[in-house]
């Protein structure tokens, strides 16, 4: 029997804007099995949220779902109506939003925000949903909750406030928990105290997880699985450890060799140009005007994805066996070979 819980196949989505159609999302492709962490990385306008948004059935009015499916349950999640999402979306699959502040209500209490989900969802009366209520709070980390669930949202820090946004998207105790950039609003401690916060509850309620993030260093201790996504499309997948020791396009090195290194006084790479034009998709490799080991094919012909073992595949003509060969970024490439180090040395100190 299958373990996987969630499965989009060719999954295509565009919106109709006056300038044309803006083909965000397409013809990906991707799964979730129980209890994994899969994470969504790309750029801002790369199609992760949407993606999300179109599982959850709360796409725009001006979207239109091209093609593909969302099997889940049973259910095709681009065809089935409202009524039938309201049954999964909020109970069976829970999502943390971006901004903490914009996803609470500001004139409503804490507690009433928490209340209000249980008492829809579960169908509580008051009093047992204040109960579980104080048992969420306390469950992400929220102290003295007897106080803080008579408060404003604006009494609460931006970590504090995410917290309470977490607590509400495990109150129907969901099967799938999306978490769509968590941690862009928060500073760097508070963030880690999150990352941390959501890989126990999802330890401890064995949930399934779709990460959405820009950033691919915050998935490094969270992701079980990493799809990488530029221009509506995903251009790598493979597991954590294959993404950060053995990058294999040209996109995923530029995100790698991005990321901040404490270890090095080198100036940090920035990824030059700016990402297509969605209305007027490019005909090759989308990538290919960044890409300074773009060759002709990549302006002609889009690459399909080439093997590098079962769970490794990228989207790139520099692995076709007639391409040149061409080295990662030395910042990146140096970064991993003090990373395959370290844990040599790890493994060597741990054993007797």
């Amino acid at each position: 029997m299958s373990d996987i819980i969630l499965e989009a196949n060719d999954l295509a989505v565009s919106f109709r804007t006056y300038g044309g159609l803006v083909r965000a999302v397409r013809g990906i492709s991707f799964d979730l099995k129980k209890g994994e962490t899969v994470a969504i990385v790309g750029e801002s306008g790369s199609g992760k949220s949407v993606t999300v948004k179109a599982i959850m059935g709360i796409l725009a009015g001006n979207a239109i779902i091209d093609g593909g499916e969302i099997l889940y349950g049973g259910m095709d999640l681009t065809k089935i109506r409202e009524d039938d999402f309201h049954k999964i979306r909020g109970k069976r699959i829970g999502l943390i939003f971006q901004d903490p502040m914009s996803a609470l209500n500001p004139i409503m209490r804490i507690g009433k925000q928490i209340t209000e989900v249980l008492r829809l969802s579960q169908k509580m009366n008051a009093s047992d949903a204040k109960e579980k209520a104080l048992e969420l709070m306390e469950a992400v980390g929220i102290q003295d909750p007897i106080r803080r669930f008579y408060q404003y949202p604006f009494q609460f820090s931006g970590g504090m406030r995410q917290r309470i946004v977490i607590a509400i998207a495990i109150a129907s105790d969901p099967e799938i928990l999306i978490c769509d950039e968590p941690t862009t609003a928060l500073d760097v401690t508070v963030q880690a105290r999150i990352l941390e916060l959501i890989n126990n509850i999802k330890t401890s309620r064995n949930l399934s997880i779709i990460f959405i993030t820009h950033d691919l260093g915050v998935v490094a201790n969270m992701a079980d699985r990493v799809n990488v996504m530029y221009a509506g499309k995903i251009v790598e997948t493979g597991t954590c450890n294959e993404i950060f020791l053995e990058p294999a396009h040209p996109y995923t090195w530029a995100l790698l060799s991005s990321m901040p290194d404490l270890e090095t006084k080198k100036r940090l790479l920035s990824i030059p140009g700016t990402p297509p034009n969605m209305i007027y998709p490019p005909p090759g490799d989308a990538f290919s005007t960044r890409n300074s080991n773009a060759m002709k094919i990549d302006f002609e012909e889009e690459p399909p994805f080439f093997k590098l073992s079962e769970t490794h595949y990228a989207a790139t003509w520099l692995l076709h066996p007639h391409a040149p060969k061409v080295q990662m970024p030395e910042i990146y490439s140096q970064r991993i070979q003090r990373m395959k180090e370290a844990h040599a040395n790890a493994r060597k100190t741990s054993s007797p």
